[in-house]
């Protein structure tokens, strides 16, 4: 099994913007319908922060409504993640995954560092 690979991560002040990108083309996370972008900051737990199916459908964790949109090309078996308003609360490492690998421990890649400065 191939990891995904994240990117796009860095350094940003409060309210800006990044764009992530998980490549899986040698992935299995793309022959599940629903992926995922998770996210996992010091001290806590991994979460699942949004996730979108094959046909578009998506959801979020109620903390990134309205500044985080996920999207996919499932030509290119890459997800994205456009991450707007950005805030310090949103430093963490984030990871992309199908939530069926996730539930088993499988599937992670090595993740993307994101900092938010106040």
């Amino acid at each position: 099994q191939v990891q995904p690979v994240e990117s796009g991560g860095g350094l940003v002040q409060a309210g800006g913007s990044l764009r992530l990108s998980c490549a899986a083309s040698r992935s299995i996370i793309f022959s599940f319908d629903v992926v995922g972008w998770y996210r996992q900051a010091p001290g806590n737990m991994r979460e699942l922060v949004a996730s979108i199916a094959r046909g578009g459908t998506t959801t979020y964790v109620d903390s990134v409504k309205g500044r985080f949109t996920i999207s996919r090309d499932n030509a290119k078996n890459t997800v994205y993640l456009q991450m707007t308003s950005l805030k310090p609360e949103d430093t963490a490492v984030y990871y992309c995954n199908s939530p069926r690998l996730a539930a088993m421990e499988r599937g992670w890649g090595q993740g993307t560092q994101v900092t938010v400065s106040s």
